[in-house]
């Protein structure tokens, strides 16, 4: 199979802005990343020069790139590569518009979710590879991580395959997902449970429904239980994550003459990164107590770790008030490492994988400032 040649991507000139751009109009619908992969790790090895300022790894279409400097604090940086299938007409190449509320912004498939991330992420690089050359070392080592498959099922996710094959390469004391968050810190994230609560009952012609027992109905009470459940909101290390109980689906019946004698409800819950995967399954199931409960997919959330010297220097170099992510994000993967992360990226989650997809010029340029100054010192690096 042959790729598209990977894009110059190690240009000194190109400032974020036009860099985001190029790696948007770099086409890489999951499961197709290997053009921007190589375009990244060639840049990357490029930054790093004839010193070795930055050591580069690659698993499939994962990239990895490190300082090695032995210092007390690693900090690692986070984004995937991947992006939805583009719209019909496609949304790309990227263009620039002016909106009245947003000033200038970058309209096109990626920007938002999440390659003006990726972008900032390899001017930091470079960044951080020019200090080294000049002598001017960061304070933390830096790992800077660009992983594929984030956007499908969980078992491709590039993240998780590099916890598997090279847990070492994601070794941090602390961990930023340039996911998009409008530049606010999100700290950690929701976890999530998915179940199937099920009745059953006794088949029968519908004409004669007393000779049968009515499964849809008898998920009455379980519906019941839904509309009265009143989440809970629980404080994490001083933020408070909302959580949820909610049917997502229903299903039962087989024909339009027959009574149903068997009704699954599909519920989703969303919960704190206080409790496990286990104890959340033991909330549902109590909350469903004398019903059939079956567990089909779960998967825990992440703390925050703002109260860490490395992430609320973070936090303060942001400027801004952290809020808990209730979704589910990554950083979920990192703290199953043992590394607590935040999300805190360009570009508003509300557009991400929309036709208009979009990302505010101003948060792109924010989200390098602060994190350049996390990283390198105010004003160290032009």
């Amino acid at each position: 199979m042959q790729h598209a040649p990977a894009p110059a991507l190690d240009d000194p000139a190109l400032d974020v802005v036009e860099l985001t751009r190029r790696v948007c109009d770099t086409e890489s619908v999951s499961g197709a990343e290997r053009a921007l992969a190589d375009a990244v790790e060639a840049a990357l090895r490029s930054f790093a020069g004839p010193g070795g300022h930055l050591e580069v790894l690659r698993d499939g279409d994962a990239v990895v790139a490190r300082t090695r400097l032995g210092r007390a604090e690693r900090v690692l940086l986070a984004g995937h590569l991947d992006t939805v299938p583009l719209a019909d007409p496609p949304n790309l190449p990227v263009r620039r518009e002016r909106h009245p509320a947003d000033g200038d912004v970058l309209v096109g498939r990626g920007t938002c979710d999440m390659k003006g991330g990726v972008a900032v992420q390899l001017v930091l690089a470079r960044e951080t590879a020019a200090a080294l050359a000049a002598g001017r070392a960061p304070q933390r080592d830096v790992t800077f991580v660009f992983y594929d498959h984030e956007e499908v099922e969980a078992a491709r996710n590039g993240l998780g395959r590099l916890a598997r094959n090279s847990p070492q390469a994601l070794a941090a004391d602390f961990a930023v997902l340039l996911e998009p968050s409008s530049a606010v810190v999100e700290g950690g994230c929701n976890g999530t449970l998915r179940a199937e609560v099920t009745t059953t009952g006794r088949a029968a012609h519908s004409a004669r429904a007393w000779r049968g027992s009515n499964a849809i109905h008898a998920a009455a009470p379980v519906l019941a239980r839904l509309a009265q459940y009143v989440p809970r909101e629980v404080e994490v290390e001083g933020l408070v994550f909302r959580e949820g109980l909610n049917a997502v689906g229903i299903s039962g019946g087989i024909a339009g003459n027959v009574i149903p004698d068997r009704c699954t409800v599909t519920v989703n819950h969303r919960f704190a990164p206080a409790f496990s995967a286990a104890q959340a399954e033991a909330h549902v199931r109590e909350v469903f107590d004398g019903f059939d409960v079956r567990v089909t997919d779960a998967a825990d959330g992440a703390r925050p770790g703002l109260h860490l010297p490395a992430a609320a220097e973070f936090v303060r170099r942001t400027g801004t008030q952290p809020l808990p992510k209730f979704g589910w994000t990554d950083v979920a993967r990192f703290s199953a490492l043992g590394v607590p992360a935040v999300n805190y990226g360009p570009g508003d989650n509300a557009t991400a994988h929309a036709d208009d997809e979009r990302c505010r010029v101003d948060e792109l340029e924010r989200c390098l400032d602060v994190l350049r100054g996390w990283l390198l010192g105010a004003g160290e690096v032009a």
